[in-house]
Order: structure tokens, then C-alpha cells, then sequence
């Protein structure tokens, strides 16, 4: 059973910088693609980017892009987002994902990890 565990959440000031992490257990990730949503006060739950594991390759939404960095850590079974210049629009709970390349929706989560930017 796969399992998805986030860290790295935290209070931080705009201007700021955090990374977050998700240590993945129970699967063979290189057949996953991992992804990173969040979902602020009051939003729905929106797609932030994607990396597949035995590649490397990265996606971004285009509202992030520049400032969030998606990263993997095959031997750690580690993901992790890195988000500069953090804007207190960026303040949400932020959720690790994963999926088999050949599903079509995400299927495993975690529980996820609340970032909050003060102003």
C-alpha cells in the first residue's frame, strides 16, 4: 500500500523561501509520476506540478512557475517542493500525490502539510 507522508510546512514571512518534502513507502515509484496540489482557505484544491520519478521531468502550473521548484531523491524516496519568494497567496495546505504513469488520475495522497505566509 502506498503511503505519502509531507513535512516541511510552517509559518513564513512573504519574501521568504521553504521546502516541503513527501517520503513515499509501499510502491515502486519509478512507474509513478508524483505530484504536488494545494488548496488554500476557501479554494478548491488546485494541481501546483508534477515530476515523474524515474525521469525526472517537470511540470509546472503556470501560476507557479519561476518560484516553485519540483525535485525527487530516488534513493531517499523523497520528493520535495522548494517555493521561493512565498507570497501570502501561497498560503494553503499543500498535498502530495501519486499515480501509476498508466492511470489517469491521481490515487494515493497524503495528508498533507499547512503552509501559511504572513504579510
Amino acid at each position: 500500500q502506498v503511503q505519502l507522508v509531507e513535512s516541511g510546512g510552517g509559518l513564513v514571512q512573504a519574501g521568504g523561501s521553504l521546502r516541503l518534502s513527501c517520503a513515499a513507502s509501499g510502491g515502486t515509484f519509478s512507474n509513478y509520476r508524483m505530484g504536488w496540489f494545494r488548496q488554500g482557505p476557501g479554494k478548491e484544491r488546485e494541481f501546483v506540478a508534477s515530476i515523474y520519478w524515474s525521469s525526472g521531468t517537470p511540470y509546472y502550473a503556470d501560476s507557479v512557475k519561476g518560484r516553485f521548484t519540483i525535485s525527487s531523491d530516488i534513493a531517499k524516496n523523497t520528493m520535495y517542493l522548494r517555493i521561493d519568494r512565498l507570497k501570502p497567496e501561497d498560503t494553503a495546505v499543500y498535498y502530495c500525490a501519486a499515480r501509476l504513469i498508466s492511470d489517469s488520475a491521481y490515487n494515493y495522497w497524503g495528508q498533507g502539510t499547512q503552509v501559511t505566509v504572513s504579510s
